[in-house]
């Protein structure tokens, strides 16, 4: 039986936050001056367009693929392993990013603009308890239900969008609706990240992202694995509290555990926070 005060996690279903999520993104790009779109961002090698690029990337890629059932041309070598479909990714991510270098930033932005409606059509379209065509392999899965797949999606747009506010100075993401739902999927690596991790059946970590409302986890150990749960216990064996910046910069390899470390309140049994300051939810 869970602890009591916690309940388990149920489904995310987050499509209808793309539109706002988008179109805030394209109030952004718009807003921007020449030089803005040549700001380094904590996205190592990328500049303010570059990230933008890969967002168009990302769009087209999942349109292409799921909703008009476009194979892409065959790979060199098989995905054997977590570490081969990473290379694979950063290899495209790389590809696209360079080529789209030859655009100019409003071009870029109008891409943008005739994309993002139809990704948000797209995504809104698919069964939530279906299949999803991709697991989400951060998380540990070998098979993902859609709902989780989409989330990741958010995840994936929320945080490339808040290092484009970081770099040019713009206030970052403060919506609720937006903002819980994706800190809460970054958190559904965790019990991946400690599969691993000895500790005896009970045993509990709390975890607190500060933010308006202040998101309360509980990391749990069954008798046969972690698990995430929803709410708080008392005299957990592990406590950790992030700001919500830290926690997406952590999760987002955008901090590194060090510093992340010094920026949180940590207590109890600090061995058990180890596995949390390691834990990366995006493909890396």
């Amino acid at each position: 039986m869970i602890p009591e005060g916690t309940t388990r996690l149920r489904p995310l279903l987050v499509a209808d936050r793309f539109p706002p999520l988008g179109q805030k993104l394209l109030a952004l790009l718009r807003s921007l001056g020449p030089d803005q779109w040549d700001l380094p961002t904590v996205c190592r090698g990328w500049t303010v367009k570059d990230i933008a690029a890969h967002l168009l990337d990302t769009a087209l890629r999942r349109l292409s693929l799921e909703r008009d059932r476009h194979r892409a041309p065959g790979r060199d070598a098989p995905i054997a392993s977590y570490r081969d479909l990473v290379a694979l990714l950063d290899g495209w991510n790389a590809e696209w990013v360079v080529a789209m270098r030859r655009l100019s930033p409003q071009l870029l932005t109008e891409l943008l603009a005739w994309t993002e409606p139809q990704l948000w059509a797209h995504l809104a379209a698919l069964d939530p308890l279906g299949e999803a065509i991709f697991p989400v392999a951060w998380a540990g899965e070998e098979h993902s239900t859609v709902w989780f797949d989409v989330a990741r999606e958010l995840t994936e747009r929320w945080h490339h969008q808040q290092q484009i506010r970081q770099a040019v100075g713009a206030p970052p993401l403060r919506d609720a609706r937006l903002n819980a739902p994706v800190l809460e999927t970054f958190l559904r690596a965790l019990p991946h990240s400690y599969r691993a991790t000895e500790a005896a059946p009970g045993t509990t970590v709390a975890i607190t992202i500060r933010n308006d409302g202040d998101q309360r986890y509980v990391l749990w150990r069954g008798d046969e694995r972690w698990e995430l749960l929803g709410g708080a216990v008392p005299g957990a064996s592990a406590t950790v509290a992030l700001d919500e910046e830290t926690a997406w910069l952590l999760l987002t390899k955008g901090i590194g555990a060090h510093d992340a470390r010094e920026r949180a309140e940590v207590g109890g049994e600090t061995r058990l926070l180890d596995p949390l300051f390691a834990t990366i939810a995006v493909m890396g």
